[in-house]
């Protein structure tokens, strides 16, 4: 049965927007879960432009890089997230990076 949460998981994973991929990456590369992030991800990037930008055509080749407290994000297309250099995709071991 956990098996099968997991793969839930994952494919919950998969199907969010761009910005809650964002904000769980930065809340494991934080170590807090992520209603605890120290800064309102709104407070740096506007969420909802990420999400229209990113998810309107996903075949597109993008790469948006900004500051986030004292982090450096990269979001790229395909929903890949990297928080200072590490790779963050949904269902990935968040270690690995994705160069």
């Amino acid at each position: 049965m956990a098996h099968n949460s997991r793969l839930r998981r994952l494919a919950d994973l998969a199907d969010e927007r761009t910005s809650m991929r964002i904000i769980e990456a930065l809340a494991t590369a934080q170590h807090v879960p992520p209603e605890e992030l120290e800064l309102p991800l709104y407070h740096t990037v506007d969420p909802e432009a990420l999400d229209r930008l990113f998810d309107a055509d996903p075949a597109t080749d993008l790469r948006v890089t900004f500051e986030y407290a004292d982090h450096t994000v990269q979001v790229r297309s395909g929903g890949r997230v990297s928080i200072d250099g590490v790779g963050y995709d949904p269902g990935d071991d968040p270690e690995r990076s994705l160069g």
